[in-house]
Parts: structure tokens; sequence; C-alpha cells
């Protein structure tokens, strides 16, 4: 390989393993909201049946308390809707450096001579493989599309917010 296609080989590799290291800290901070949720539920079925058993003032510290726990777990199935957007926008970026690579290889295909001009090697290409270009380019527009309604769906969450 030249240098320049090693380089890009590495870089796509570091990419890779970028989107990998922070696709398995999302999972397991996907396990952590799982067990909390788990642990707010306990507790909450806990101040439930101490409502309904202590008298009236206590009542309104054990209603605080349970508040408390909707608030907290409403904040965590935030930050887990916020997660699965992620990882979605992961599985986009690797669908689209795969559909790149696909392109890439596919535009590069010249069947008798590697050293001819790029018109010339336009002509050699049978109509297969123009057909194979569009497919993948059709392919990483949908990707881009998807990545685009994840991004409204995330500008929306943030307005709502505010």
């Amino acid at each position: 390989y030249p240098t320049w296609k090693r380089t890009l080989t590495h870089q796509a590799r570091e990419a890779q393993m970028k989107r990998f290291c922070k696709a398995q800290a999302i999972q397991r901070r996907l396990e952590e909201i799982e067990v909390m949720f788990w642990e707010l539920e306990q507790q909450g079925i806990k101040l439930e049946k101490l409502l309904w058993a202590e008298d009236a003032d206590q009542k309104m510290q054990w209603m605080n308390q349970l508040l408390y726990l909707v608030q907290k777990k409403n904040s965590l199935m935030s930050e887990e809707s916020d997660l699965m957007i992620t990882v979605q926008e992961l599985k986009l970026e690797e669908q689209q450096w795969q559909l790149d690579q696909k392109l890439q290889w596919a535009m590069a295909v010249t069947h008798p001579a590697p050293l001819q001009p790029p018109a010339l090697a336009e002509s050699l290409k049978t109509p297969e493989d123009c057909a194979a270009e569009q497919e993948i380019l059709v392919q990483l527009l949908e990707v881009v599309n998807k990545h685009n309604v994840l991004i409204h769906i995330q500008e929306e969450k943030r307005l709502s917010k505010l």
C-alpha cells in the first residue's frame, strides 16, 4: 500500500475502535441504569406500603420521598433515552464507514489497466459496476437521512428541557 492508504486504513481502524469503546461504555451505563431502576422500584414499593400504614404526620414525609424517587426515575429514563440515541448514532457511523469503504472499492474498479485516466476508467465499468455504485450511494443517503432524524430528535429533546 502507498503511505496514504496505510494512513487512511489506520485512521479508520482507530475510529472504529473509538466507536467500539464508546459502545461498551454505553452498554455498561445502560446496565447500571437498569439496576438503579430496580432499586428505585423496590424503594417505591416500600414507601407505598408505609404511606398506607403510617399516621398522617409521616405521610407527608413519605409522599415527598416518593416524589423524589419518581423524579430520579424520570431523570434516569431521560439519560437512558439519550444513550439509546447515541447507540443508534454509533451504528449509523459504522454503517456509513462500511458503505464508504464499499464505495471507494466500487469507484476504483477498473478492468484492464490500472493507470488510465479517470474518464477512461469510468467508461470501462460495466453497467453492473455503475448500478452497484448507485446502490451504495442510495444506501449512504439513507444513513445520512437517519442520522439527521436522530439529530432532530436530540434537538427537540434539548429544546423541551429548556
